[in-house]
């Protein structure tokens, strides 16, 4: 009898705890099945390769107990970091197309657990970091090199162990250190230049123009291969895209795994990154099939936006929600300059379901471009989305012929006011939106 009394009150405390953290974390429930179909068979298979393919994305969340962050005090970006975070995530997937490939997985993506209440707390998250990273781990300074000599045995082992290698220096490049090319501190460094400071909220065309500077100012060799561009007021302007394929990455060569496409020194990939306002003050429905569409594209690397202030980075859809991965679960930091640091705490096994109807109208969409080629595909492709319809009588952004300044957009404007996502006449009265200025 005194057992079973004590069975209830370990019942009642796990209900607590989960209700706990899911107002805590505003913890939605996850998805389990993202593909419908008859046979029961190919429901399983492709479950499983969607579980594999989401797993092996680059998971980005909140940290606490890093070094300190550029102009203040903060060890920790719990409770404003999640739109740098979200962004930095839609970074590691153009990292991943232009190293590794679409399909390249993780190969111990089916071995994590599903995330239950307290698995990624701070101290669950701290027992696991202090278990796979032993005081014998040999360590070195800076990010891996990427070109270490190849593990013995087969083609396809060398070939394995190369991505691999690949995978962990692309997890380093977005560490929470000072030295990391593309990582928070980084960012939020580039981010006081723009009036933005730790601690404050980071809307999605902000972050875009922070990610744009960290990828061009990144001085590891590894990165001079790709480049960023951010459209201009929803317009993107296909000769300054051209153009930032053709500059040459700092005489560096960016060699990829896949080494029927290498991307020669004369030649950079693109991170086109898209600012867009899908609405008012929420989003247009007419705007959920264009969102389908977009995400449907092979080129896109996801779109960067959430809830009102609550941001996440948006992957996929089923039906009528979107499918994303959320950074908001604090996580212990992480120090990627070992040789062999767990991956477990930068990878989700869990994804989540937002109704479309929940989206913020303000938001970001990726595409990666890895050629010249590529972009003129991936302007084919759009023309076809962004023709208006009966519904949706105006595009989200377009594409225009020529270079930006040929329109003169920002004519008398300083040099620090260009930077900012959307450019404001002084002539003209506006009101303002989150990261938008309305006109």
């Amino acid at each position: 009898m005194e057992n079973k009394g004590s069975d209830e009150v370990e019942k009642m405390k796990t209900k607590f705890l989960s209700a706990w953290h899911n107002v805590k974390y505003n913890d939605d429930s996850p998805t389990e099945a993202c593909y419908e179909t008859t046979e029961e068979d190919s429901i399983m298979g492709n479950v499983e390769d969607f579980r594999k393919d989401f797993t092996s994305r680059v998971w980005l969340t909140y940290r606490e107990e890093f070094p300190t962050l550029p102009g203040s005090t903060l060890t920790s970006d719990c409770g404003w970091g999640c739109m740098l975070r979200a962004g930095q995530m839609m970074l590691a997937q153009a990292l991943v197309l232009h190293f590794l490939g679409r399909d390249w997985t993780w190969s111990d993506a089916l071995t994590l657990q599903p995330l239950d209440t307290e698995t990624w707390t701070a101290t669950k998250a701290k027992r696991l970091v202090s278990s796979l990273q032993g005081p014998n781990r040999p360590s070195y300074q800076g990010a891996p090199h990427l070109h270490q000599a190849q593990a013995p045995g087969s083609a396809e082992e060398a070939d394995e162990h190369l991505k691999e290698m690949y995978h962990r220096t692309l997890v380093s490049w977005l560490g929470d250190s000072p030295s990391a090319q593309l990582g928070l501190h980084r960012l939020v460094r580039l981010g006081l230049a723009m009036g933005k400071q730790a601690g404050d909220w980071y809307g999605p065309a902000v972050v875009a123009h922070i990610l744009k500077k960290a990828v061009e100012e990144a001085m590891d060799p590894g990165l001079a291969g790709i480049t960023a561009y951010v459209s201009q007021d929803c317009t993107v302007y296909s000769a300054d895209v051209i153009d930032s394929h053709r500059a040459p990455g700092a005489g560096q060569t960016s060699a990829s795994p896949q080494s029927e496409r290498p991307a020669p020194s004369s030649s950079r990939a693109v991170i086109i990154l898209i600012p867009v306002r899908l609405g008012g003050e929420k989003t247009n429905p007419d705007y959920f099939n264009f969102t389908k569409s977009i995400l449907s594209l092979e080129d896109c690397i996801g779109i960067i936006g959430g809830k009102p202030k609550q941001a996440c980075y948006f992957v996929g859809f089923q039906d009528d929600s979107l499918i994303y991965m959320d950074p908001h679960y604090c996580q212990s930091f992480v120090d990627v300059s070992t040789s062999d640091f767990p991956l477990q705490s930068y990878h989700c096994p869990s994804p989540k379901k937002m109704p479309f109807s929940k989206m913020d109208p303000s938001c970001t969409i990726g595409f990666y471009s890895r050629s010249v080629q590529d972009f003129e595909r991936i302007k084919q492709e759009l023309s076809k989305v962004l023709q208006p319809s009966a519904k949706e009588k105006y595009p989200a952004f377009t594409f225009v012929q020529g270079h930006g300044k040929d329109y003169d957009l920002s004519a008398g404007l300083t040099p620090e006011k260009r930077e900012w996502p959307f450019i404001r006449d002084p002539r003209r009265t506006v009101t303002t939106a989150g990261d938008f200025v309305l006109l």
